[in-house]
């Protein structure tokens, strides 16, 4: 069943919901719409699945009620650029249960969609499970990320300003080159990441363990660490090093943790469906008591 479902801010988003029948119900807002052809291929040199959100579905349906929806590409073709605060998304997500007669849930996010995944949990006793992806749940680069996405934006601003372009890509080449990056993203759309960093500036993750009192998971990929030059504010946004450092801590506040292993797993490599669901699958199962 798909449905298109009006949003806080009056923007439309498809949701589907499919899988298992009466069985309990995970919520994907990462699952990105299939692209095909040149955009394909395009995707493929990056080491992204140009099919990821319907490799997800796909993955946990036989085994789960799956509800899902690919909240990033809305909210870049639906730009709310002075309102994406996590209260506002959480509504959003909460209502979209609501539409799609869901009850209870549990969730998977990664990268910002984690941090979100964090928000919606002590904002609801809604969720029976929540992986995180990606994002660290304890001493979490809230900071970082600020400066990191402020920069973007001002970039944005300027890139749209100067009318730039961006240089061709080297197709042989996997590596980022964050110095010589020129931002072409729409200045509205980096402006709402800016809004949603700011709101969490007080924000401590470390106060609200207390509050999530069911199953729990948190991975990262081996090579999850970035390090930002002077372009982006000279600082380094270690995913993986963070939850390293607070593994022992976090296993005593009940959090599974795992770091999916391989020299090649950095952020965007540990988001792949054929990286994810050997971890995911079995874990949703184990603790959702569907293990035999």
């Amino acid at each position: 069943m798909k449905k298109m479902i009006r949003l806080t801010g009056q923007s439309e988003i498809e949701v589907g919901l499919t899988g298992a029948p009466g069985r309990q119900t995970i919520m994907l807002p990462i699952a990105k719409k299939s692209v095909y052809n040149q955009e394909a291929e395009s995707l493929r040199l990056w080491g992204v699945d140009p099919e990821l959100g319907k490799h997800f579905v796909e993955g946990l349906a036989d085994s789960f009620e799956i509800l899902y929806f690919d909240y990033e590409g809305h909210v870049f073709q639906h730009p709310n650029p002075e309102n994406l605060t996590p209260e506002y998304i959480v509504n959003d997500f909460l209502h979209i249960a609501d539409e799609m007669n869901v009850k209870t849930f549990s969730y998977y996010g990664y990268s910002w969609l984690a941090l979100v995944g964090l928000q919606l949990a002590i904002r609801t006793n809604r969720l029976e499970s929540l992986v995180l992806g990606g994002f660290p749940p304890y001493e979490g680069p809230y900071q970082e990320m600020m400066i990191v996405t402020d920069k973007t934006h001002m970039q944005a601003v300027g890139t749209q300003r100067d009318g730039s372009k961006q240089p061709e890509e080297d197709g042989n080449s996997k590596e980022i080159d964050w110095e010589n990056m020129t931002v072409t993203i729409d200045p509205r759309v980096t402006q709402q990441f800016v809004t949603m960093y700011q709101s969490l500036a007080d924000f401590d993750d470390r106060n609200i363990q207390h509050m999530l009192n069911f199953p729990k998971l948190a991975f990262a990929g081996e090579k999850d660490t970035i390090v930002y030059g002077e372009k982006f504010g000279n600082v380094t946004v270690d995913m993986v090093g963070l939850l390293k450092k607070n593994s022992g801590f976090l296993a005593g506040l009940g959090w599974d943790v795992e770091i999916l292993m391989g020299d090649d797993m950095d952020h965007t490599k540990a988001m792949q469906p054929a990286a994810v669901l050997p971890l995911i699958k079995p874990w949703f199962i184990r603790h959702l008591g569907l293990e035999k």
